[in-house]
């Protein structure tokens, strides 16, 4: 067994990237059996790594190169851990009204580790093209203002790892690789908002934001344990720079955006083609006032962090005159129809207008 494995089932740090490199290299040359790369993700589920072996983790991992289109200035990247209460895709819906706004977004994520339908399994029933590789991403937030990106963000030993695992799902390991997620596309945007439920190890995430160069990362997390901002809870922002006063920000209830329901009325149909009707109301502002606030709220997250908006009153109102004006809904419905050419696809989808 690979002392990578060894150690970590020792509960021994392992801060060597070159001996974590020597694991990715046995992986690719297939002698990484099933049973070693389930011990791997298990050990590091069960028990997050101490900082030392998550540093030399994540620098051991290949990163895809951020391309030839350089800094994506004003450009904000939203990602969640998930876990946490279930709701609907709060924050993929915050993407769309955000750039509905005039907000430069970047969504990354993934599918469901924790909860029915993740972010990529939603923009899959939704006909939202993910994008493949770093030029087509600034090719479609250019064209669009907002793009999805797909797997390519992430190192290729994650793949790999999962063809390893094969039949046995990732599923079972989604904390751990929700954790560190965030902290692995290579995207030059200038800010990173990332929503942290209580099922996350919160303190591990403040040590990797603390690391993260090149951009603002923001940790938002509530009392209500959720993994985006909440109207009805307490919310606390907390940044790697110095944007914020103490490197934090309380959102008190009702602040900027008044108090209004509560956790039940954020769940989503866990149905793939009632999950997009839903999807499709939230936007169109008919899924009720709760996931209008809670979605404007967020969406004026993404427009505070990036730059594009400082006051998060003004914020809120634009996130909400983008749902209410039909913007947020149109941007979801040209990226519904791109063919990935520049051209719209004629055909549409029985759930278009639901």
């Amino acid at each position: 067994m690979h002392e990578v494995v060894t150690g970590l089932l020792g509960r021994r740090p392992v801060a060597d990237p070159e001996i974590w490199r020597s694991l990715w290299d046995l992986l690719g040359d297939g002698g990484l059996n099933q049973g070693q790369a389930a011990a791997l993700l298990a050990s590091l589920t069960t028990r997050t790594p101490d900082p030392e072996t998550l540093d030399a983790l994540l620098a051991s991992l290949g990163r895809h190169p951020a391309g030839s289109d350089g800094h994506w200035p004003g450009t904000v990247n939203v990602v969640g851990t998930g876990g946490g209460p279930s709701t609907f895709n709060v924050s993929t819906a915050a993407a769309f009204v955000a750039a509905g706004a005039g907000v430069r977004v970047v969504k990354t994520g993934s599918r469901a580790y924790a909860s029915a339908l993740g972010s990529h399994d939603l923009l899959e029933h939704l006909g939202v093209r993910l994008t493949a590789s770093s030029q087509q991403t600034a090719d479609t937030l250019e064209h669009h203002g907002i793009a999805f990106a797909g797997p390519y963000v992430y190192p290729v030993e994650l793949a790999r790892l999962a063809r390893t695992l094969a039949p046995i799902s990732m599923r079972p390991f989604g904390r751990f690789l929700n954790t560190v997620g965030p902290f692995l596309a290579n995207l030059p945007v200038t800010a990173q908002v990332t929503g942290v439920s209580d099922r996350m190890p919160l303190e591990a995430l403040r040590g990797l934001a603390a690391r993260a160069t090149g951009r603002k990362v923001w940790l938002c997390h509530n009392l209500s344990g959720a993994d985006e901002l909440l109207p009805f809870s307490e919310n606390t922002i907390e940044s790697n720079g110095s944007d914020l006063s103490g490197g934090r920000l309380v959102l008190h209830m009702g602040d900027p955006v008044p108090v209004e329901g509560g956790i039940d009325d954020l769940r989503g149909p866990e149905d793939p083609a009632e999950a997009v009707r839903h999807f499709l109301g939230v936007l169109s502002g008919g899924a009720g006032e709760t996931a209008v606030r809670t979605v404007c709220l967020n969406a004026a997250a993404l427009a505070v962090a990036s730059g594009h908006t400082p006051s998060w009153r003004e914020a809120c109102r634009a996130a909400r005159e983008s749902i209410d004006s039909g913007a947020a809904r149109a941007v979801a419905e040209r990226m519904r129809s791109d063919t990935g050419d520049g051209h719209a696809s004629p055909r549409r989808s029985a759930v278009a207008h639901g």
